[in-house]
């Protein structure tokens, strides 16, 4: 029998936090992120599914606003995400996509809430980004930065993923890439498939330290 997601979500936050308290942070690109988040610019964050884990511990003062599934693994991970000051916007490919982003696009108007998508997500394939985060960008329209955390140490569990974890006490280390916009006047079939490209690439384009593992 599974734990109501109101019993676990309190331990799971002191877990996290605590765990995330032991890693040795470094990030690029971050003081021109709060740069923007100071001047009201909205901004979108497409990652890899497997690097959630790291990613999260440097939201800081970033105001973020993410899609979960819909399902009951869902709702387990959108009120850990809401224990740290992240909001949600429930919807998966297969249930509740086009609301969700819908509902996504309007808290990121104007700068409100910046958008972090798993874009690979929830699903798969591993590192093939879908349609939906251009669509996302479209909508709001945001600065979109490509955004990949590397782990010197992790667990790699096998999932669809590899969902990485990284070891406590391990280094982690946290990109943001230059922001870019959609050039895409409208969503046609080519143009969206155009761009998905485009964010594809430079999530792929960044690589991790010298010396460090290879994430793809």
């Amino acid at each position: 029998m599974k734990i109501p997601p109101g019993l676990i979500t309190p331990v799971l936050k002191v877990l996290y936090r605590l765990w995330c308290a032991s890693l040795r942070i470094t990030e690029t690109g971050r003081e021109r992120i709060d740069a923007m988040q100071a001047a009201g610019v909205s901004m979108m964050f497409p990652i890899w599914h497997d690097e959630i884990f790291g990613i999260i511990a440097v939201k800081r003062q970033l105001r973020v606003v993410t899609i979960v599934s819909q399902s009951q693994d869902g709702e387990y991970l959108a009120r850990q995400l809401q224990a740290v000051d992240i909001q949600t916007a429930r919807g998966s490919s297969s249930r509740g996509a086009i609301s969700a982003l819908l509902q996504a696009a309007r808290m990121m108007r104007g700068g409100k809430y910046n958008g972090c998508i798993s874009v690979d997500g929830p699903r798969g394939p591993r590192h093939v980004l879908k349609q939906g985060a251009v669509v996302l960008a479209f909508r709001t329209p945001a600065q979109i930065v490509p955004l990949r955390g590397f782990y010197k140490c992790a667990k790699v569990f096998n999932s669809w993923d590899r969902f990485r974890l990284p070891l406590p006490f391990s280094r982690v280390h946290i990109h943001f890439d230059e922001p870019y916009q959609l050039t895409a006047a409208e969503l046609t079939e080519e143009e969206v498939e155009r761009e998905r490209l485009e964010m594809e690439q430079r999530l792929k384009a960044i690589r991790p330290p010298e010396g460090w593992p290879e994430q793809d």
